[in-house]
């Protein structure tokens, strides 16, 4: 079974049993990066175990360098 998100505006589908780890390699995100499921920050250290689910929007924002 597999559910549909947003992953950066983006429809992705992923196992129903996804966490936010499985996201960030679904679109082969690089360090450094924030994440937020449905608007709600989630740490790093919960990316293993923060379980996505059907219509989730999941936001991988890489800082903005420069001058």
């Amino acid at each position: 079974m597999l559910i549909h998100l947003t992953i950066n505006q983006q429809t992705h589908q992923l196992p129903a049993d996804a966490k936010v780890s499985d996201a960030i390699h679904a679109i082969d995100a690089r360090p450094p990066f924030a994440v937020a499921v449905n608007t709600v920050f989630v740490p790093k250290t919960q990316y293993n175990q923060h379980r996505l689910h059907h219509g989730d929007r999941v936001e991988i924002i890489s800082p903005v360098t420069g001058g």
